[in-house]
């Protein structure tokens, strides 16, 4: 007697999985999210990968162009390398110019000690790259990837340090704002009624007012002596000081949908506190929705802060950001364009951010949407 088994039933994946697998079907998706990562680890681990100080002048070497590395010489492939640097002159104006002296090779040396900087409390002077510097009295060679701006300061470096500044702001920025979008839009909508209409009041009154005249004005609050972690403080406040109004209308309508269900009449019954409903029981249920909002919002917050350094009012030396870096082309007028293009690198560096962001938030979108299909 032959006696058939059952077949056995796969178990049900479950939401996060297959959210996981909606994700991983935008390819632009998952290539910005890898970007998105590299970008915060360059910020993270900038002092070691930069070179050289961000506030380093080397004389000699303003409006340097990013400097070369060759790896064939004499018919021979050699490790890579940069040759020295002499200065001759122009046998027709006479004007002093600096060109490679091929008598020199200096090689490109991996985790080598140059200048002093603190990283995460601990101070060390290992840098991922440097050059040999020559012996015997001979000028100093410098390695500028993204060559030098009018001061002889590293672009590099900068671009590096400055993203810093620009990605930890959006970040700051948006943890702020939706604290107070989720606070405000949460009590919006789960009490209604003279309380509703305050706060809907005064988003309206918010969302009035054109985006950069507010911004302008609030960043021309911040006093110009101010220290420059200050500014920086004061910049993650005014943007987000503006940005919580629309998130917040837009949580009062999902508010008002889940307060009816039967999971917050049964933590009403049982004496739970309204504050308490909002954050443990409808606030979790929109974590989704959040996270997607979140991601989308972080560009706006990021071109926020590069437009007010980029006019003057936002970051301020010492510290640099990608708008700062942005706002030094422009005081060359638009012969950078032609004279000194390597000075609009840090808007690549932000034009990518920018693009990466929104495709992350994009597939995060689809990946939350449960009628997407696999």
């Amino acid at each position: 007697m032959t006696v058939l088994s059952a077949p056995v039933s796969k178990p049900e994946a479950s939401a996060l999985t297959l959210a996981w697998r909606r994700y991983r079907k935008s390819r632009l998706g998952v290539l910005g999210g890898w970007v998105l990562v590299v970008l915060y680890l360059s910020a993270l681990f900038a002092p070691f990968l930069s070179p050289y100080d961000i506030t380093a002048q080397h004389q000699g070497h303003e409006y340097q162009p990013p400097t070369r590395l060759h790896m064939v010489a004499d018919g021979r492939l050699h490790l890579p390398f940069l040759y020295g640097t002499k200065e001759t002159r122009d046998p027709v104006t006479f004007a002093r110019k600096t060109t490679d002296d091929l008598a020199r090779r200096l090689p490109l040396r991996l985790f080598v000690h140059g200048e002093p900087y603190r990283f995460l409390g601990v101070r060390t002077d290992l840098h991922l790259f440097g050059v040999a510097q020559p012996q015997g009295g001979s000028p100093p060679v410098y390695y500028f990837p993204f060559g030098s701006d009018q001061l002889g300061r590293d672009l590099f470096s900068r671009t590096l340090v400055g993203g810093q500044v620009s990605l930890t702001v959006g970040l700051i920025g948006v943890l702020i704002s939706f604290a107070i979008g989720i606070l405000m839009g949460g009590l919006s909508g789960y009490y209604g009624g003279v309380t509703d209409n305050l706060i809907q009041r005064l988003i309206e009154v918010l969302l009035s007012f054109p985006r950069l005249p507010i911004l302008l004005a609030l960043s021309a609050l911040i006093p110009a002596r101010w220290p420059s972690g200050w500014v920086y403080l004061g910049i993650v406040a005014v943007l987000s000081l503006i940005g919580w109004a629309g998130l917040a209308r837009v949580l009062r309508g999902q508010v008002l949908a889940l307060r009816q269900l039967e999971y917050v009449s049964a933590a009403q019954a049982v004496g739970a506190r309204d504050l308490r409903i909002i954050l443990r029981h409808i606030v979790p249920n929109l974590s989704s929705f959040l996270l997607v909002t979140a991601t989308l919002a972080l560009p706006g917050y990021i071109l926020g802060e590069s437009a007010l350094s980029f006019l003057g009012l936002g970051i301020k030396e010492p510290m640099t950001s990608w708008g700062l870096l942005l706002s030094d082309a422009r005081r060359e007028g638009f012969q950078t364009l032609n004279l000194y293009p390597w000075l609009l690198l840090p808007g690549l560096f932000l034009v990518v951010t920018i693009l990466a962001f929104n495709f992350f938030g994009d597939a995060l979108r689809d990946a939350a949407d449960t009628q997407t299909r696999l």
